[in-house]
C-alpha cells in the first residue's frame, strides 16, 4: 500500500512541479495567509488545465476557523464554481463558539453532492481532540483530515498523533499530517498506521513560500513516504 503526499500550492505552476515530483494531490489556497484562504475559481480552471491529479481548493474567507450564516451562502457558491472548475473535492474546516467541531456547519456544507473534502487544521485548535475525533468520524465523506496535532506543528503533535492513531484505525485512516512536517517524524508515523501527508514549505527551495514548488524535492518526499510506509507493511519473514 503507496502513501499518499498532498502538496500545498498557491498557482498552476506550483502544481505541475507538485505533479511532477510525483504528488498525488494538490491542496489550492489564494494566498498563504493564516494557514490558507480561498483560490479565485479561475484559478481552479488553470491548475485543472496542467495537472491529471486531484485538486482540492480551499473553503476559507476570513482569518479563524469561525463563520456565520451570512457567509455560509458564499461557501457553498465557492463549493459549487470550484467543482464546475473542475475540483475533485474541497478542503475546509469549521469550528463552534465553544471550540468544538461545528458539525453543523460541515454537514450542511457538504449535504449536496457525491465529493469527497478534506477537514483542515481546525482540529488542531479543538478543546478536546478525542471528542473532535469522535465527530469527525461521523461526517459525511469526510476522507481526510489535515492535522499536526498541535497548533505549533508537527514536532510538537507527535505524540499527540501517535496516540490518536495508534488508538483507532480509524483516526490513523483519516489522518493527513502536515504542518512543520520533518523527513524524521514519517517513519514514526508510518509505524502508527498513518499513510497520508501533507507539505507546503518542505516543497520549495530553502523552505520559502516565495519560491515555487520544486519538483526533485516533492519526489524527495515521495521516495520517503513510500519507503517508510512500504517497510511497515511488508509481511515478516518466518521465524
Amino acid at each position: 500500500m503507496a502513501g499518499l503526499l498532498e502538496v500545498l500550492v498557491l498557482h498552476d505552476n506550483d502544481a505541475r512541479r507538485a505533479e511532477e515530483g510525483g504528488a498525488d494531490r494538490v491542496e489550492l489556497v489564494g494566498s498563504f495567509d493564516d494557514g490558507g484562504m480561498s483560490p479565485e475559481p479561475r484559478m481552479v480552471e488553470r491548475v485543472r488545465a496542467v495537472t491529471t491529479i486531484q485538486v482540492r481548493p480551499m473553503v476559507r474567507l476570513r482569518e479563524g476557523f469561525g463563520t456565520d450564516g451570512g457567509e455560509f451562502t458564499r461557501l457553498r457558491g465557492l463549493i459549487a464554481s470550484y467543482r464546475d472548475a473542475g475540483a475533485d473535492g474541497v478542503v475546509f474546516g469549521f469550528l463552534n463558539g465553544i471550540g468544538e467541531v461545528d458539525r453543523e456547519v460541515c454537514a450542511a456544507l457538504t449535504e449536496e453532492g457525491t465529493w469527497p473534502w478534506t477537514f483542515h487544521r481546525a482540529v488542531d485548535s479543538v478543546l478536546d481532540a478525542d471528542k473532535a475525533w469522535r465527530a469527525l468520524l461521523r461526517l459525511p465523506r469526510l476522507d481526510q483530515v489535515l492535522t499536526a496535532g498541535s497548533p505549533r506543528g508537527v514536532d510538537a503533535g507527535l505524540d499527540e498523533l501517535l496516540r490518536l492513531a495508534r488508538a483507532d484505525a480509524g483516526i490513523a485512516a483519516l489522518m493527513m499530517v502536515g504542518g512543520g512536517l520533518l523527513p524524521e517524524h514519517v517513519p514514526w508515523l508510518a509505524r502508527a498506521g498513518v499513510r497520508a501527508f501533507h507539505i507546503g514549505r518542505p516543497a520549495r527551495p530553502l523552505g520559502s513560500f516565495k519560491a515555487y514548488v520544486d519538483a526533485p524535492l516533492v519526489h524527495t518526499w515521495r521516495s520517503l513516504i513510500d519507503d517508510a510506509v512500504r517497510h511497515v507493511t511488508l509481511p515478516r519473514a518466518a521465524g
